[in-house]
């Protein structure tokens, strides 16, 4: 980590203070992609995926759960 050095001037005192530099948090990388059912799912409540040549439904129940069939 860098740091750089600022003069402070006050009251015609100067001192030499270090001030770390600001530390990024890289993001993660191997987090998941998050995003809403209803974004995924629309108006109609379903959505078709086609996974290796197969589709699979995914689709909202009356009783709001989430449920895949092949």
């Amino acid at each position: 980590m860098q740091n750089r050095l600022d003069t402070i001037n006050e009251n015609d005192y100067r001192s030499n203070v270090i001030i770390p530099a600001k530390v990024r948090t890289p993001q993660r990388t191997d987090a998941p992609q998050r995003v809403t059912s209803q974004s995924l799912l629309g108006t109609r409540g379903e959505l078709v995926i086609v996974h290796n040549g197969r589709e699979y439904r995914l689709r909202l129940t009356h009783s709001g759960k989430l449920i895949l069939t092949a």
